[in-house]
């Protein structure tokens, strides 16, 4: 059986938690904001930012938002009350609907597509967004994040000349390098690699295609397939290989690593 980062994803978000503070993410048009101000019920409640990145609040009319962290907007908000409205008003911003932001999650996950950027999202949020990845996935991952202004009308490719590529390796993440789970911005496409496969038949309890991890052995191959049946003989092991373009015949021993795109057959004992 090949891995599956799936369950790793529940347990990092448990034990990080989110990524930076709310107040960081960068509000844009058609999110929708709840504004509170201490003690004025009347100027608190939801409002949603225009497409021209503005939003309209009472006594003060139109407000810039959109380009702004919930930070600089509450700034901005405490700003314009304190001149001629309010003494020292105290204001605190935060998203009730984030719909101006999206990423893309692509290839070796279950549930593929696109996915609203919520807050200050990490890799491996948005991968756990998109149910985790498959037994198929590769540990690489790449981020292609657009270079410039933002682009989310959809996908970008690993070669668009509009992007710039980032690859984040989830064991790392998974071994405790959590500064390697990168946060996300709006645009960004994860592609999630199928990993490289060696191929397992003969006389073994589970025939089929297996991810080729680091440094793997015929014998750890042969385990991820079940294990050789009593009818085979580990003495009696070919491997096809294509070598210079032409596939050719290898005799292997257990100890001997196996390489990409291998097709590894055991053979029946002699008697």
């Amino acid at each position: 059986m090949t891995k599956s980062f799936g369950p790793l994803f529940a347990l990092l978000l448990l034990v990080t938690g989110p990524a930076v503070a709310q107040n960081e993410y960068v509000v844009g048009p058609q999110d929708v904001v709840t504004i509170t101000v201490y003690d004025q019920a009347e100027l608190s409640g939801s409002f949603t930012v225009d497409p021209d990145g503005t939003l309209t609040f009472p006594l003060i009319g139109r407000v810039k938002a959109a380009g702004l962290s919930l930070r600089e907007l509450e700034e901005a908000l405490r700003v314009k009350l304190a001149d001629g409205y309010l003494k020292q008003p105290q204001v605190s911003a935060s998203i009730e609907e984030y719909r101006s932001q999206r990423i893309f999650v692509m290839g070796e996950v279950r549930a593929p597509g696109t996915y609203q950027l919520t807050g200050t999202m990490s890799i491996i949020e948005a991968i756990s967004r998109a149910g985790g990845t498959t037994a198929q996935a590769a540990d690489e991952v790449m981020i292609v994040r657009p270079a410039g202004e933002r682009h989310d009308d959809g996908p970008l490719s690993p070669d668009s000349r509009d992007s710039t590529v980032l690859r984040v390796n989830l064991r790392d993440i998974q071994q405790g390098a959590l500064s390697k789970n990168v946060t996300l911005q709006g645009g960004d496409t994860i592609v999630v690699q199928r990993a490289q496969a060696v191929y397992v038949f003969g006389q073994v309890r589970a025939p089929g295609a297996y991810a080729v991890e680091e440094n793997m052995t015929v014998l750890q191959a042969l385990s991820l397939a079940g294990g050789v049946t009593d009818r085979g003989s580990t003495g009696r092991i070919d491997v096809i290989r294509v070598v210079d373009g032409q596939k050719k015949e290898v005799r292997v021993k257990l100890t001997d690593p196996v390489q990409p795109g291998d097709t590894i057959i055991v053979k029946e004992r002699f008697f």
